[in-house]
């Protein structure tokens, strides 16, 4: 297994264990793959749920552009449910979990397909 793979099952345990949900595997690979070399950065591949400018970033670049989703009030809502989800006390929300959540939230999963 490669870097990725570990990583990959790293992530399937944070939504197990953490977010309380079994994770779709094939869903869960292509949105690691999606989120680039970011998840080999210790700093790129987690997103601070405190810092509103990241937040920010998570709506504009991911929801916004990847999902393709119009702006309103319920993406940021979508991000602060999925951060309550993960644990606002725990230091390292994955990018690529948090994106799952959030491809999941939205029901975009076709965008991966």
């Amino acid at each position: 297994m490669g870097k990725r793979d570990d990583l990959i099952v790293q992530y399937a345990d944070d939504l197990r264990n953490k977010c309380g949900m079994e994770p779709d595997m094939a869903l869960l690979e292509k949105v690691t793959k999606g989120c680039g070399p970011a998840i080999y950065d210790a700093d790129a591949s987690t997103v601070a749920g405190s810092q509103p400018s990241e937040l920010e970033t998570v709506k504009k670049n991911f929801l916004m552009k990847k999902l393709g989703l119009p702006d309103g009030p319920n993406l940021m809502e979508a991000i602060h449910s999925v951060i309550e989800t993960y644990g606002k006390s725990e230091r390292n929300k994955y990018r690529a979990v948090v994106y799952y959540m959030l491809t999941k939230h939205f029901g975009k999963e076709s965008i991966y397909g």
